[in-house]
């Protein structure tokens, strides 16, 4: 199937080179949306989702966070490859990436997109609950299962955001999600019966019924904002 969007190349907050995939929305448009990727890369999958984003009506920016270390980098899920993920997540400073999240919000907005709004996925969850409270410009966050919001706790997301986790995730833990819970009241906090990407087609873990519900909740929470 051919790719609705194409790679450009967008100035970052520190003048750094950042690729993004583009894919302009279909139709009516509802918005531009900020879909922050996986520690994989801007893969695929996460052209997938941006696809499937533009065709419900949504002006889409996915960035390739690593530019600043690997150009386009773009992973399997081969354990050398996870490895190398994870050290490039581990060399890119937060700052870096609300840098990025902004430099996109300001994109959408001078194209025209009168809401925008910012979704992500593992990292890309992280990244997203980190931009909801640093970034301006954003009307809501929906963030998937991002393992390090227990450690940006004490901040606070600037617009109406959700967060899902899924019950069966090693990895985080239920009393971190309780903790950002109880934490942030006003953020709703959605848990279901799946494990970590559970989101993802392309991973053993992928549960069709909770990716369902919580892109539901995803669309509902943009159309509301």
């Amino acid at each position: 199937m051919a790719r609705k969007g194409n790679m450009i190349t967008l100035t970052s907050g520190d003048g750094a080179e950042i690729l993004c995939y583009h894919a302009k929305a279909e139709g009516a448009r509802k918005g531009g949306l900020v879909l922050i990727m996986e520690i994989f890369g801007v893969t695929a999958h996460i052209k997938d989702l941006c696809d499937d984003y533009a065709a419900r009506g949504y002006d889409v920016l996915s960035p390739q966070l690593y530019d600043r270390q690997v150009k386009d980098f773009q992973a399997t899920y081969a354990q050398e490859d996870i490895q190398k993920s994870l050290e490039l997540r581990a060399a890119n400073p937060y700052e870096n990436t609300v840098l990025d999240a902004q430099m996109c919000i300001d994109k959408l907005r001078a194209d025209g997109n009168a809401k925008v709004f910012i979704t992500g996925y593992c990292y890309g969850g992280t990244v997203s609950w980190v931009a909801a409270c640093r970034a301006e410009g954003l009307d809501a966050a929906s963030c998937y299962y991002g393992g390090a919001i227990k450690d940006y706790i004490g901040e606070t997301p600037k617009c109406p955001t959700i967060c899902h986790f899924g019950e069966k995730d090693k990895g985080i833990p239920m009393e971190d999600v309780r903790r950002i819970e109880a934490a942030h009241p006003e953020v709703k906090v959605y848990v279901y019966d799946a494990d970590h990407g559970f989101n993802s087609d392309r991973r053993n873990n992928y549960d069709k019924a909770s990716a369902e519900l919580a892109l539901k909740r995803t669309l509902a929470l943009f159309d509301g904002a």
